[in-house]
């Protein structure tokens, strides 16, 4: 009853601060919406800039923008093994891959699949298991030298394995080193800021190089040149989406056995072979 002599008493007044609060309500989401949205596309041309292609494929993905997602291609749905078109098989267990049409074998090698291992101790408590995906996938674009951005579990790792704690470091952010000295971010450049003024860059895309300070491992922030590693991958890679791929590698030793964090390495001689014969949209039936 007190609300409606209020209104009865206020009149006007009274709808009109109902409208203000409503008219308030409705610009501070259409801002809200704004922000969000300058915000994703900074964070989209920051990775286009920076040739992060392999986090801008997460982000495509996550908003169904991939038109052959791994949970897609994977399904089966596309038909069996074409008859008139070369396509590529790999086996798992015994570690090959055969180039092929019809049955025709074009090209075979060894090659080093997913461990099957798993990491966790990630943020929020994350869990990677490092497989090799089952089922058809297509072969989605082809790269010369590329370059690997590290996931957060590749630092996650190494951090495992020297026995040291983890953190990360943004953008605008300094982190104490312990000598006086602070590590941040200048440019593409991760450097150390010296208390006369010296700045020095630190760290290098590299593995066994990546940054240590104060007993952790640092995860740099992408499109940092120290978090692209050059030489990992090989000398060329057949993308297959979603992270993985067939690609070459700088440790041949490994070939022939299921060492790896779900790509399909080779030997980069194999792989150059491989990059010279297949084309891109060639399905590959991996089992």
């Amino acid at each position: 009853m007190g609300v409606v002599r209020f209104f009865r008493s206020g009149g006007m007044l009274a709808w009109g601060l109902l409208g203000s609060v409503l008219l308030l309500m409705v610009a501070s989401t259409a801002l809200f919406a704004r922000t969000a949205l300058v915000r994703h596309e900074r964070d989209v041309n920051r990775m286009v800039f920076n040739d992060n292609l392999q986090l801008l494929d997460e982000v495509r993905k996550s908003s169904g923008a991939l038109d052959d997602s791994l949970a897609k291609a994977s399904s089966g749905a596309s038909g069996g093994v074409p008859t008139t078109k070369a396509y590529l098989v790999v086996s798992i267990e015994d570690h090959r891959v055969w180039y092929k049409l019809g049955d025709s074998v074009l090209f075979t090698t060894e090659v080093a699949t997913g461990s099957g291992k798993v990491l966790e101790g990630g943020s929020g408590g994350s869990q990677w298991k490092f497989e090799t995906p089952r089922g058809r996938l297509v072969v989605q674009a082809k790269e010369t030298d590329p370059s690997w951005i590290p996931p957060d579990w590749h630092f996650v790792e190494q951090a495992r394995k020297r026995g040291l704690g983890i953190v990360r470091l943004n953008r605008g952010q300094t982190l104490a080193a312990g000598d006086g000295s602070v590590i941040t971010v200048a440019g593409a450049d991760i450097v150390r800021r010296y208390p006369d003024g010296r700045v020095e860059p630190v760290g290098e895309g590299k593995e066994g190089r990546e940054i240590v300070a104060g007993g952790n491992l640092l995860i740099p922030p992408f499109g940092t040149n120290q978090r692209k590693y050059k030489g990992v991958l090989g000398t060329h890679r057949l993308v297959l989406g979603d992270g993985y791929a067939l690609h070459g590698t700088d440790k041949p030793e490994t070939i022939g056995r299921s060492v790896s964090h779900g790509c399909i390495r080779l030997r980069n001689a194999d792989i150059e072979t491989l990059y010279n014969m297949v084309e891109v949209g060639t399905p590959i039936y991996i089992y």
